[in-house]
């Protein structure tokens, strides 16, 4: 399972730290994933996603999951999110027509 988010595609950064020495030794910045479910109004259905709290944040800042995902690029969603997507859009086109 990778430490990847399903959203944004924040992944592990790597850096240095840092002694007061100035000595350098490499590190791992992981990101702060969460798991959760979150409802789209488009499917009607709750939507298990493992996102960064970062990632949380914007979704409820946009308007929720269905804009969320709109908006979205489909090179930075993981294959899982992309196929949400794929059913939000195509539902909302059979709500339009």
């Amino acid at each position: 399972m990778s430490r990847r988010c399903d959203l944004t595609g924040t992944t592990v950064m790597t850096g240095n730290n840092v002694s007061h020495a100035k000595n350098r030794t490499r590190r791992r910045f992981l990101p702060n994933l969460c798991d959760v479910s979150l409802m789209s109004e488009t499917l009607g259905r709750k939507v298990r996603l493992k996102i960064s709290a970062q990632a949380l944040r914007t979704v409820d800042r946009r308007g929720g999951l269905d804009a969320f995902m709109l908006k979205a690029k489909d090179i930075d969603l993981s294959l899982k999110a992309r196929r949400i997507k794929r059913q939000i859009h195509k539902a909302q086109q059979a709500q339009s027509a």
